[in-house]
């Protein structure tokens, strides 16, 4: 999930969304039982969990009896959030095997969605099995007594839960909760600061604790809470709105109004931290019920969408992001987290006019800036993220914090590309003047120095002060490569390219370098086959003609030392240098 105060990573080179297309006019009843299964395996494997769950209840229409299909239909339609279906096939799999522990689980969430609280908790306790389910267990049973009416046994079920470390952080704000709902408020404020006690740091138990202080003491202690949240994590959306209100003098409500909202953020704060901790698969399960019981949750919708992100699926987070209700104060970072996705999925056009319409609301918005103009960078629109960085450095703070200096580096990357170098080069000064041994920087400017000819020792001891730093960035390592090749240096030009495709194999450019290193040298067949390997890499549109008569012709032109060329040029080759996306 993007959080605010955070820098956005540099843009990666947009892969499209890899994952299996199944066309939506495949006849399932057209399809063998094996064919199926194939296909829903495949599905699996790819992470397609609506293409997984509809061929695995095809291969199950054609084998009724087949207990493993039966559990695969079951757990691909829980992970596609397809709760109704699940439950139909979880009570198929408990007529075959009663104990298993997530059918009763997801009945039992059911139960509690339907209000049918009794049977919730029958289902649910039969679920109980290692660490993490006894706690969502005992979270969903207690939460199913608290929607019937005892509070008390549902307090009392929860203190009686022992367990690992962290388990009372969870333990005392649910009791909170619970005891909050009842009207039972002293007890409940008892619990919050008890949680608060514990873990300062998590962001439901500050609200949760805020929310009561609010009601029960002042609006000075809730915005006391806030505030040093804040320290910890500046600008988070929920907390900014809780200032507000705070400061205001509102008396805040609970954060939930019945057993379904409270069953909802237990299964959605165990499911984020598992998503977190690497547990992707069962925190997809508890997620995905969690939005069974409350649809428009923001939260879990966001960390449904960043679990997709994780698992390398823009195209199904982008299906998330676009759930999360206008009204929520997480919209924006959704907004700007699904244009991110949506670029990746090249719809680039798409991303760059939310991230626009969230600019318009607020032009001092650095996080949805930056991640405008990285977009544009990535899509080469350099006139345009050239002015969008402008837009970011406008809105700095008067600062000089070494962390506003990726802001004139990618805009001397968007002035550098649009043939403006001064401009450039004062944009690259700036950026080391704030972060002095960054090496993205030291190698991008040091590199255009040495290809123009000019400042040669003072670029080439910045490129390898970079290398230094990121001894296996191979882009880097490329640019040492080839500024020793435009000195005229090409045995220590060969050494260092050999090093880079060692780093970086499939890139065009550096196996173009090596193969031009390596005719210097006389290696003349191989340099012809680092072109030919090149030429398949698919370089960009404007170098494949000159690859291409390369292998042709091989290098028909003499070698010029770099300083040579210092009097007719102003802004540098288009020879990679690297541009942040790499590191």
């Amino acid at each position: 999930m993007l959080l605010p105060g955070t820098v956005l990573a540099q843009t990666p080179d947009h892969p499209a969304d890899n994952s299996a297309k199944f066309p939506s006019s495949v006849d399932l009843k057209s399809l063998t039982t094996s064919g199926s299964y194939l296909a829903a395996r495949h599905a699996s494997v790819e992470r397609d969990a609506a293409s997984a769950a509809a061929f695995y209840r095809s291969a199950l229409r054609s084998d009724p009896k087949n207990n493993e299909l039966l559990d695969r239909a079951f757990i691909s339609s829980v992970a596609d959030g397809d709760i109704d279906e699940a439950v139909k096939l979880a009570e198929r799999v408990l007529a075959v095997d009663k104990a298993n522990r997530i059918a009763r689980l997801v009945v039992g969430v059911q139960d509690i969605k339907q209000k049918k609280y009794a049977a919730a908790q029958t289902n649910i306790n039969q679920s109980v099995r290692g660490p993490i389910t006894d706690l969502v267990a005992t979270l969903l049973s207690a939460w199913a007594a608290a929607g019937a009416g005892d509070a008390k046994t549902a307090v009392a079920n929860i203190d009686k839960l022992t367990g690992p470390e962290w388990y009372p952080l969870f333990k005392d704000l649910h009791a909170g909760m619970i005891l909050e709902l009842a009207g039972k408020e002293k007890d409940a404020g008892t619990r919050f600061e008890r949680a608060y006690k514990l873990d300062d740091s998590m962001l439901r138990i500050t609200e949760a604790y805020a929310h009561w202080l609010s009601r029960n003491k002042d609006a000075a202690a809730a915005t006391a809470i806030y505030e040093a949240f804040d320290k910890k994590l500046a600008r988070h959306p929920l907390v900014q709105e809780g200032l507000r209100e705070t400061k205001a003098g509102k008396k805040l409500p609970s954060l939930v109004d019945s057993a379904q909202a409270g069953a909802a953020e237990a299964l959605y704060g165990i499911g984020a931290t598992l998503s977190r901790r690497g547990g992707e698969d069962l925190a997809l399960v508890y997620l995905q019920l969690a939005l069974h019981l409350q649809p428009n949750h923001p939260l879990a919708l966001l960390s449904l969408a960043d679990l997709y992100e994780t698992v390398k699926k823009p195209q199904m987070a982008i299906k998330v992001y676009e759930r999360v209700p206008a009204s929520s104060p997480l919209k924006r970072n959704a907004q700007i987290q699904l244009a991110t996705d949506l670029d990746s999925a090249d719809r680039s056009d798409e991303a760059i006019k939310i991230l626009k319409d969230v600019i318009s609301q607020d032009p001092k918005d650095l996080e949805a800036i930056m991640a405008l103009g990285n977009i544009e960078r990535g899509r080469k629109k350099f006139a345009d993220c050239g002015k969008t960085y402008s837009l970011g450095i406008d809105a700095l703070p008067a600062n000089n914090d070494k962390a506003n200096s990726v802001y004139y580096y990618y805009r001397g990357i968007c002035l550098e590309r649009s043939k403006q170098w001064p401009k450039a080069e004062a944009d690259m000064r700036k950026a080391l003047e704030l972060q002095a041994d960054q090496p993205h920087v030291l190698n991008y400017l040091g590199y255009s120095w040495i290809d123009q000819g000019v400042n040669l020792d003072e670029g080439m001891k910045m490129i390898k002060r970079a290398v230094e730093q990121r001894p296996d960035d191979g882009y880097i390592v490329d640019s040492l490569g080839w500024a020793y090749y435009r000195i005229g240096n090409y045995e220590e030009a060969v050494k260092n390219l050999e090093r880079a495709i060692d780093l970086k194999p499939e890139d065009p450019t550096i196996n173009d370098h090596l193969g031009d290193a390596y005719w210097r040298i006389g290696r003349k067949l191989e340099a012809k086959f680092q072109w030919a390997h090149a030429r398949d890499l698919k370089p960009e549109a404007e170098e494949l003609p000159k690859i291409e008569a390369k292998i042709q012709n091989g290098l028909t032109d003499e070698p010029a030392p770099a300083a040579a060329s210092a009097d007719t040029k102003d802004t540098p080759s288009d020879a990679k240098k690297d541009d942040g996306k790499g590191g």
